[in-house]
């Protein structure tokens, strides 16, 4: 009888390097960060803990930007206009959790539950991971 395979967690799959943002800073940086990192989802943490997330900013979140483009404005004003605007003005508040221990169909249940792109993997309270729809692709087509 051949072995039975272990059920993969969210350790398998996670991203524990993780670029953060925090709530004050201007639209600017997570746009330039996302862009030039090819970032689809930043984490927003408190400014008294870097581990307690608080908010999430996603690509879609940052088309606001495009809209100033489509409205005219350059390269140029664009950047002056995101720079004006903080990250706590376009954040999502609320924040789905995972533990490392979580398997992956339930995260990828959760994903699809809630209709998000990334789930903000915690342990002991703190922050240790991220795990997004890309991670998912990513695995199934390297399988």
């Amino acid at each position: 009888m051949a072995a039975r395979k272990k059920a993969l967690s969210v350790a398998d799959l996670m991203c524990s390097e993780v670029s953060t943002l925090k709530s004050n800073d201007p639209l600017s940086v997570a746009d330039d960060v996302m862009r030039l990192g090819r970032i689809r989802h930043m984490p927003v943490v408190s400014d008294d803990d870097e581990s307690e997330v608080i908010g999430v900013v996603s690509q879609r979140d940052m088309f606001r930007g495009a809209l100033a483009r489509s409205l005219g404005y350059g390269a140029v004003a664009q950047q002056h206009l995101l720079s004006m605007l903080k990250v706590k003005e376009v954040m999502t508040t609320t924040v789905e959790t995972v533990t490392p221990e979580t398997s992956l169909q339930e995260a990828a249940g959760l994903m699809v539950e809630h209709k998000i792109g990334c789930l903000i993997v915690v342990s002991e309270g703190r922050m240790v991971g991220i795990v997004t729809e890309t991670d998912f692709v990513a695995m199934v087509a390297d399988s």
